[in-house]
């Protein structure tokens, strides 16, 4: 088998590479540009690098392959088939909204948030069903974790605290 290549690279992507493996998030994409750059500046043979990046010899000429015919693009994931995420941004952020304040300041019945009131509020408000455990998943990404409730009696009566410290009082007599 004939080893790959990488030839010269322009200043532009050999930059664009360099960018793509200090600031991408994404550990496949640095991993992939990491694969080119080793081909590219250390001279290294498909085996070589597979030992560095831990992957299989097969996966690296993969990579390279796919880097030499399209480019960058060529390291990003294909699409994948199925449908189409149900959780979109607007979802998260309307889920956060709800969470950071009280039920009863958004027209609800209740004082407290449960994960299967918040999913139901959410349906109600985006039109999308999900599991209590989804909101469960989504609000520990943005470290929000719910405890079990400290039960206290509330009341929507604006009167309610006046009338609780009256019988809080001794009585005199």
């Amino acid at each position: 088998m004939r080893a790959l290549q990488i030839a010269d690279l322009t200043e532009d992507q050999q930059s664009e590479l360099a960018d793509l493996y200090r600031s991408t998030k994404d550990v496949r994409m640095r991993t992939r540009a990491q694969m080119v750059l080793l081909a590219y500046e250390q001279h290294l043979s498909a085996p070589a690098i597979a030992a560095i990046v831990r992957e299989d010899d097969e996966t690296v000429r993969r990579w390279l392959k796919r880097y030499l015919d399209l480019g960058s693009e060529g390291l990003q994931d294909r699409p994948r088939p199925g449908a189409p995420p149900k959780i979109t941004k607007g979802y998260v952020d309307c889920l956060l909204e709800a969470v950071r304040h009280r039920p009863r300041s958004l027209g609800q019945s209740y004082s407290m948030w449960t994960l299967q009131r918040l999913s139901t509020y959410l349906a109600a408000q985006t039109g999308i069903q999900v599991s209590d455990e989804t909101i469960r998943r989504l609000l520990a990404v943005h470290e929000i974790v719910f405890s079990r409730p400290q039960h206290t009696i509330s009341s929507p009566d604006p009167e309610y605290t006046l009338k609780k410290r009256r019988l809080k009082r001794p009585a005199t007599g």
